[in-house]
């Protein structure tokens, strides 16, 4: 039955095809109606069936050319866009697949070489549609690029990441002269983009998979990429990082250094963690089934953004390593370690191995130039000049800024174990434990006070300059992180040194006036002259006035500390004062006389005492 059904089919294709056979455009027509009507008839099939006198296969190509190249040349040189009507761009594809395939199963007869000159305008043929195809997808990309709202993000009602408001409120009217507006602060990432419509990505689906199939997935790839690459450069834009060169970046004022250093991470995040895994889906949709021209396209959509974020890591890791850029550059290292998984993720194919290493290379870089910031911090501290003294021994502007930057530094405690315990990814035998930098470091800055206390001629003060040194460093290290790098017997080690400065103070200020109160023979006072007993009051008063003068305008910045020295001082001397008054008041000699050369009472002695230390508490030597 199936027989005779196609024979009453072929006869009436035979009887239609004998009287159009005058018009060989009708009858290849007809005869194209007829293939597409069963799948089970080609038209190589129905016209060697047809054809009376049985006509050779190359005859059936040439009818099949002709008739391709009729529609497709229509489509090819038509003046409007094909994708503006659904029918004209389902047509224009069909007769590209069938010319596909058309070479693709006359292929194999190549050698015949009537068959081969056939192929050669096929081929050719091919290529024309191919050109208008590119030039169809270029332009549905553009359209829907510049009419497609990125304002609401896949599966969400949220804003863009790049869209932004004038300073009224209002939307920007899309002026030829408008500013690239600047993107808006942004807290979270958990956003994809469909950057373009769903009906056009179908659209530029169905024209890759014939680009690919004819041989053309890379031209395919490349007017793709370029159109995207807009797209990502004018993202750049909108989140305010300029392109800058490495010599650039090094050369531009820290300040705005630290300005666009802010900037670049929020694009590198934005970048990161939303468009390029938008992009990568992007691709992934208009190349799918085709792994090879995805993985091409989105290597080079991405490129050049991604050169751009690590050039600028680039140049700030081999920029300059004064202490102060630390915590700048930190912030650039921690970004770059936090994005390093979606490095990983988003660029994982063959054609993005380059950009992934390279992105490993810049954050082991970064890492490098932090341990050399701490390596310029020791020289810093090596090389501070001990010319000028602090005045009255207070704080000394090294100690507060190595001391408040080690604090800082402690904040970030796990990043810096991770970039001293590690060197290009692996344990380095070279490399230190932060809690061993840091005991250097305070070693270093300890051995320069020491050499700068040797500016004070008086040994009294050189030891108030380093116990005002010693009690804010031990200070700092308690009440912060150091302290748990530094340890308990650090702690308690610098504490006793403080006390030993203490002690220090306390003899070369007041054991020489304490001195001064001693008698030979205590018990028998009476026996002591009474002009020896008056030069030694005379001398105790004129070294307390003396060494109250000085002192008093000498700094404890420390109020406890301040209270603790006047303190001693006092439980040392009152004691000792007031045995020797006792003893001179009743000195047989002087008697009655005794109020005479008494200048201070025991109370009037504690006020004097109390005025020590009450340096301008405000001057540079204090502070936090």
């Amino acid at each position: 039955m199936a027989e005779n059904g196609e024979e009453k089919l072929l006869a009436v294709a035979r009887h239609i095809a004998k009287t159009l056979g005058h018009n060989d455009t009708m009858a290849d027509d007809i005869l194209q109606i007829f293939s597409n009507f069963d799948g089970r008839f080609s038209r190589e099939k129905l016209s060697d069936k047809m054809g009376e006198e049985g006509p050779s296969g190359c005859a059936a190509l040439e009818r099949t050319l002709k008739l391709l190249d009729r529609q497709i040349s229509r489509y090819v040189a038509a003046d409007q866009p094909i994708w503006s009507d659904s029918a004209d761009s389902s047509a224009f594809l069909d007769a590209i697949d069938e010319l596909i395939a058309t070479i693709r199963d006359w292929s194999p007869l190549g050698g015949d070489k009537l068959v081969g000159a056939c192929l050669l305008r096929a081929e050719d043929l091919v290529q024309q549609a191919m050109f208008r195809v590119e030039d169809e997808f270029r332009s549905l990309m553009e359209r829907a690029g510049e009419s497609f709202d990125l304002a609401q993000p896949s599966g969400s009602a949220r804003n863009s990441p790049l869209d932004s408001e004038d300073e009224d409120g209002e939307d920007d009217d899309g002026g030829e002269n408008r500013q690239i507006p600047v993107a808006q602060p942004l807290t979270e990432y958990d956003i994809v983009i469909d950057a373009l419509p769903s009906g056009t990505i179908n659209d530029l689906h169905e024209i890759a998979k014939r680009m690919v199939a004819a041989g053309f997935g890379k031209e395919c790839s490349h007017v793709y990429s370029s159109c995207r690459r807009e797209f990502l450069e004018e993202s750049m834009s909108r989140l305010g990082l300029q392109k800058l060169s490495i010599d650039e970046v090094q050369r531009m004022p820290w300040q705005d250094l630290g300005d666009e250093i802010e900037r670049w991470m929020k694009a590198a995040n934005v970048f990161l963690r939303i468009l390029f895994p938008s992009e990568r889906r992007l691709c992934d949709r208009v190349f799918f089934g085709f792994s090879s021209a995805a993985d091409l396209s989105f290597m080079e959509v991405c490129r050049g953004s991604a050169i751009q974020l690590l050039n600028f890591a680039d140049a700030i890791a081999i920029g300059s390593r004064a202490p102060d850029r630390l915590f700048k550059i930190l912030d650039v290292f921690e970004t770059m370690r936090d994005l390093m998984p979606e490095f990983e993720s988003v660029f994982s194919d063959q054609y993005c191995l380059v950009l992934r290493n390279e992105a490993f290379t810049m954050w082991k870089r970064l890492g490098e130039a932090i341990r050399g910031i701490f390596v310029e911090l020791k020289n810093l501290i090596r090389r501070d000049p001990a010319k000028v003294a602090v005045p009255g021994g207070g704080l000394h502007p090294i100690t507060r800024y190595v001391m408040n930057y080690l604090r800082a530094a402690c904040k970030s405690r796990e990043t810096f174990e991770q970039i001293f315990e590690e060197s290009n990814g692996v344990p380095s035998k070279d490399s230190t434990s932060l809690s061993m930098q840091m005991a250097w470091i305070m070693e270093l800055l300890e051995s320069n006070l020491e050499v700068k206390s040797k500016i004070y001629r008086d040994p009294a003060l050189c030891s108030v300059f380093m116990m005002n040194n010693g009690r804010y460093i031990v200070q700092k290290v308690k009440d912060s992180e150091l302290g748990s790098l530094l340890g308990d017997v650090w702690i308690r080690k610098h504490t006793a040194k403080v006390w030993q400065y203490h002690s220090n103070y306390q003899r070369s200020s007041w054991n020489g006036v304490l001195g001064a109160l001693k008698l030979e023979n205590s018990s028998t006072a009476s026996n002591v002259p009474s002009k020896t007993m008056k030069e030694k009051l005379k001398l105790f008063n004129s070294s307390v006035e003396d060494i109250c003068k000085t002192q008093s305008t000498w700094v404890v910045y420390d109020e406890q500390l301040r209270e603790e020295l006047r303190i001693s001082v006092t439980k040392l001397l009152i004691p000792a004062y007031g045995n020797f008054i006792g003893k001179f008041q009743n000195h047989p000699e002087i008697g009655k006389h005794a109020d005479k050369y008494i200048k201070y009472g025991v109370e009037d002695l504690e006020a004097r005492l109390s005025d020590l230390f009450q340096g301008n508490t405000g001057s540079a030597g204090v502070g936090k």
